[in-house]
């Protein structure tokens, strides 16, 4: 069996190039490496069949500088099907509506094997790294794992990562960006620690807030976050739990909430490997603790099978345990993808 699958499960909707980027040149003090993928993805709803395939391309430039310094820019756009470019998939949620291609990641920066790496651009905040626990599967999941934009990827960011052994720390402050007084001040941080055991065991925690999150109702609301995670890898078993309180967040859920609320939520997951098949599961719940209205109440499964490391296909369900009206508590007019079951079908080639 080859044992690289269940990691390539786990980070299935982490960083897209990381595990097949080809070097397309290399000296003794540069390297430029190119890679993506493409996915060609069916997702149903209601009776209806949406083509929500996509395209990411990535280039990964580095340059040494001394024996301790790198230089490095990092480029990823994805390309949408018209149809998908506001499909609901969480891991994609930093694309505006109506966009059917948009810059992932954008930025420059350096590394230095001693003390860690910093860059400034389009880049992940901190948060991430904890929701990765969960957010494992292909298509659905990470339904309590929602961040604000500050903890997530963005734009005009200042990210900092190192990595001390088993511990890795990340921290990361957004600018407000503003250009004139009519617009909203949107500065925000977050800041989170990983620790590795070395023994299959690894735990996290995090923190992040940003000013005037929302939109219409909530615009003018400070939003913060707490995360706490931990998992655990026993040879082709991995299972993992995210824990999560906030305040102000409603608006990641299309909550009409007006006023100052806190939230709770969590998220389990499991995933399986046997031989080239790697079987998946999530549990995700959210609620409005003050009113305990549930924002978010789902159980997803996938299957994938890896053909090769670089080529899959998969099958994904959601079962949506929020009714009608339950969403009706989130907004007036919620969609029917907050209360409905879904399924997707997809195939994965990276390169």
């Amino acid at each position: 069996m080859n044992k690289n699958l269940i990691a390539l499960a786990v980070a299935a909707a982490t960083f897209s190039g990381a595990a097949s980027a080809a070097t397309v040149y290399s000296d003794d003090t540069s390297s430029l490496a190119i890679g993506g993928r493409v996915e060609a993805r069916a997702q149903g709803l209601n009776g209806n069949i949406q083509d929500t395939s996509r395209v990411r391309a990535n280039i990964d430039a580095k340059t040494k500088i001394n024996d301790d310094l790198t230089a490095l820019g990092f480029w990823e756009r994805e390309y949408k099907t018209d149809q998908s470019a506001t499909d609901g998939e969480h891991n994609d949620s930093n694309s505006a509506d109506g966009e059917t291609d948009y810059n992932r990641y954008l930025y420059v920066g350096v590394k230095s094997n001693t003390y860690g790496q910093i860059v400034y651009g389009k880049a992940d905040g901190s948060l991430g790294m904890l929701t990765d626990f969960t957010d494992i599967m292909e298509y659905y999941g990470n339904e309590a794992g929602n961040k604000i934009a500050a903890a997530d990827r963005t734009s005009n960011n200042l990210a900092y990562t190192g990595t001390f052994g088993g511990l890795t720390v990340k921290a990361n402050y957004v600018a407000n960006g503003k250009t004139d007084d009519s617009q909203k001040n949107t500065t925000g941080y977050s800041v989170a620690t990983k620790y590795d055991f070395n023994n299959g065991l690894a735990m996290g925690v995090g923190y992040g807030q940003q000013k005037n999150q929302g939109d219409n109702i909530q615009k003018n609301l400070d939003a913060n976050q707490t995360f706490a995670s931990v998992s655990y890898t026993m040879g082709d078993l991995y299972v993992a739990g995210l824990y999560q309180y906030a305040r102000n967040v409603g608006y990641l859920y299309s909550a009409d909430d007006a006023t100052n609320t806190d939230y709770q939520g969590f998220s389990l997951a499991s995933a399986y490997t046997i031989n080239k098949v790697v079987l998946r599961s999530t549990y995700n719940f959210m609620e409005n603790t003050d009113s305990n209205n549930k924002m978010a109440n789902a159980l997803d499964f996938d299957a994938t099978y890896f053909f090769t490391p670089n080529f899959r296909a998969y099958a994904g369900y959601t079962i949506n345990l929020l009714n009608k009206a339950n969403a009706e508590k989130i907004t007036a007019n919620p969609s029917a993808s907050l209360y409905d079951d879904q399924f997707a079908l997809g195939a994965r080639y990276d390169f």
